[in-house]
């Protein structure tokens, strides 16, 4: 059976909590004991549902763990081990498909680099925030120039990649909500959305919020493929589902 022309030409992936079941900087957290780890994770839900501003937390939560060099190489490992099942396949079948893939994350760049690898994602395609170490590899601070540390910073990213068109963003959060629905006019005026579409990832966590903005809703990502390519038949009632219907979204 011929499928038919793919439905996005582009795909833009959150890492954390999406194409892997690791939450980076709790995982940091967790290393420092439990005060710091509930600390952080309360820090970490606020951000993730919108209710306290990214810039307000992302720099705050770093500092609380004072992650080192050996610490975020860990993470990397971690993040590897912690892949969601299929994600290789996924990629690796969107890739053969002449997909372009990108992985968009606000999470450590020096720990996402590594897990994009292992995926078959190329550093170049890989936009993550830098963390700076002294000699030693203890903390010294992040790259506070980066977007990807603030509300919005997502938005601002993409529509710089220049991505083919239709686009199509998974992840779990609201800054990769904001992709789907932050207006912000880009150089030449437009104010449209920088995605032409954006699927909710449930399968580690589900935020309300961030369902109820979402073309799509997402609980297993073997359902991706079929998402981006077409399918020759109707999902199962596992697969991607447009928020419409809700169907198999716990409320």
């Amino acid at each position: 059976m011929t499928r038919a022309a793919p439905r996005f030409a582009a795909v833009v992936w959150d890492v954390d909590s999406t194409l892997t079941a690791v939450e980076g900087v709790e995982w940091l957290a967790e290393r420092r004991g439990p005060g710091v780890a509930a600390a952080v994770a309360a820090m970490t839900t606020r951000a993730m549902d919108g209710t306290a501003a990214l810039d307000a937390v992302y720099g705050e939560r770093l500092a609380l763990v004072q992650p080192t060099r050996a610490d975020v190489a860990a993470l990397a490992a971690a993040y590897v081990a912690g892949a969601m099942p299929g994600t290789r396949d996924v990629v690796a079948v969107l890739r053969a498909a002449g997909i372009r893939q990108a992985i968009v994350s606000g999470g450590v760049r020096q720990a996402v680099v590594p897990f994009a690898a292992s995926l078959g994602i190329a550093d170049g395609d890989v936009h993550a925030v830098s963390l700076c170490f002294a000699a030693d590899g203890t903390y010294t601070g992040f790259d506070t120039t980066s977007p990807l540390a603030r509300r919005g910073g997502k938005p601002m990213v993409v529509r710089g990649l220049g991505l083919p068109r239709p686009v199509l963003a998974v992840g779990d959060g609201s800054t990769d909500a904001e992709l789907k629905t932050d207006r912000t006019p880009g150089t030449g005026g437009e104010s449209a959305a920088v995605v032409d579409a954006f699927a909710a990832f449930i399968g580690v966590a589900e935020r309300r919020s961030v369902v109820a903005v979402a073309d799509f809703v997402v609980r297993d990502l073997a359902d991706v493929p079929a998402l981006v390519l077409g399918a020759p038949e109707a999902p199962g009632p596992s697969a991607a589902q447009a928020p419409s219907a809700k169907r198999g979204v716990e409320r």
